[in-house]
């Protein structure tokens, strides 16, 4: 098992940038891609962003492509999603995840086993 904390979370006017950090420990974090999702106000949780346990590969949600960049650092047991330009719209609770299987070459959105308690992102207009 292993355990994730969110931070970086807070209140940003829209035009703006965040920068969110998920700290993981429990288990060979290199081993795992890892995934953002969000969960906007009065919608299902969806997927915003992934990258593949060696960090060669990205994913992304149509709705954030091209502002939102996710980056990992297998040293620091650490995945970041940078946030620019934001939009009201990107408000919700933000959720780090990781892969409930290691070393997968496919992103499989459903397959995420361990989840953070998430991060609040509020985008003021």
């Amino acid at each position: 098992q292993v355990q994730l904390v969110e931070s970086g979370g807070g209140l940003v006017q829209a035009g703006g940038s965040l920068r969110l950090s998920c700290a993981a420990s429990g288990r060979t974090f290199s081993s795992y891609t890892m995934g953002w999702f969000r969960r906007c106000p009065g919608k299902e949780r969806e997927f915003v962003a992934a990258v593949s346990w060696s960090g060669g590969t990205l994913y992304y949600a149509d709705s954030v492509k091209g502002r939102f960049t996710i980056s990992r650092d297998n040293a620091k047991n650490t995945v970041y999603l940078q946030m620019n330009s934001l939009k009201p719209e990107d408000t919700a609770v933000y959720y780090c995840a990781a892969d409930s299987i290691s070393y997968r070459s496919t992103l499989r959105r459903t397959d995420f086993g361990s989840w953070g308690q998430g991060t609040q992102v509020t985008v003021s207009s």
